[in-house]
């Protein structure tokens, strides 16, 4: 015999079959989930894989029923799916509740909207708390290096780019601390350094990772203490700025890259509208978007 708490904390006896048989229906209700929720944000598994950090074949695995998955993996495919963990795991269908049809009707309105609603929602930040520090957010290609450092020349404050400021302060590359500590290790690093910036500078132009909205307290932390803007453009600039950067490992033996790109920017759409502006780049020349940027920052009073 044996024993199991439900969520609302109330123990029953179990034999060790009635236990063994739980725990599959838990694994079979997760997977479930889990392809339920892919397949309803229309990311196809590589590219969750490739959002996660999971593999493939433990996505295969878990999304089939078969998968004996970590809490810690099971807490990357949740975030990257924009879900909580407990959404997997509890009793109730998430698919029929009211937070799943709140969430999917949030995401399909327009931004004004979405004001709205976090508004009533969300306690009011105050707005002394960001200071005159800028964060510029966006995926790559997005023009968020480039901006931000004519952006802090024409303004005469400093521009850090996060990744920079985890090299300064691990002593290695990025893809370095990746391979030595994992995903989890640079999240932990990159959020040590947001720290850091907010207790040295009162004043700046951060420009950080694109894949940093996936983590909620993270994120939290840099929309409370920054004023943040999405810098936002069409998959095929995204692209094509990254190849003439130089860099070819986006279509590097990979001719569904931009099928995964576009996938990439719809999962992540309602998390970049979090910010508190944002600023199409598609088709404009940097010294136009520089000119946008700058216009919005002095409009909007956020440095």
């Amino acid at each position: 015999m044996g024993e199991i708490t439900n969520f609302k904390g109330e123990t029953t006896q179990t034999s060790g079959d009635e236990l063994d048989a739980s725990v599959e229906a838990l694994i079979a209700r997760v997977g479930e989930r889990v392809r339920a929720a892919r397949e309803r944000k229309g990311i196809p598994r590589r590219v969750l894989s490739e959002i996660s950090g999971v593999s493939p074949r433990y996505l295969a695995q878990l999304e089939a029923g078969e998968g004996n998955i970590s809490i810690g993996l099971l807490q990357r495919v949740a975030m990257s799916l924009d879900h909580r963990i407990e959404w997997l795991l509890g009793d109730e269908d998430p698919w029929t509740s009211e937070v799943i049809q709140v969430a999917d009707l949030f995401r399909q309105s327009t931004r004004e909207v979405r004001q709205q609603v976090l508004t009533l929602l969300a306690p009011s930040v105050d707005v002394g708390q960001r200071a005159h520090r800028v964060c510029l957010i966006g995926l790559r290609g997005a023009g968020k290096s480039t901006l931000g450092a004519r952006a802090g020349a024409a303004l005469g404050v400093p521009f850090v780019e996060l990744n920079r400021e985890i090299e300064e302060q691990s002593g290695m590359p990025v893809n370095e601390v990746l391979a030595l500590y994992g995903q989890e290790g640079y999240r932990r690093l990159e959020a040590q350094a947001i720290s850091r910036i907010i207790a040295t500078h009162e004043s700046l132009v951060l420009a950080v990772a694109g894949g940093i909205v996936a983590e909620p307290e993270t994120y939290k932390t840099l929309l409370a203490n920054f004023h943040t803007v999405w810098l936002k453009a069409t998959a095929d600039d995204h692209m094509t700025r990254v190849r003439a950067q130089g860099d070819t490992r986006p279509m590097a033996g990979n001719p569904e890259a931009m099928d995964q790109l576009k996938s990439i920017l719809t999962s992540r759409e309602a998390l970049y509208s979090r910010a508190e502006a944002q600023l199409d780049t598609s088709g404009k020349s940097v010294d136009t978007a520089l000119a946008e940027l700058l216009t919005l920052l002095r409009d909007r009073q956020f440095i």
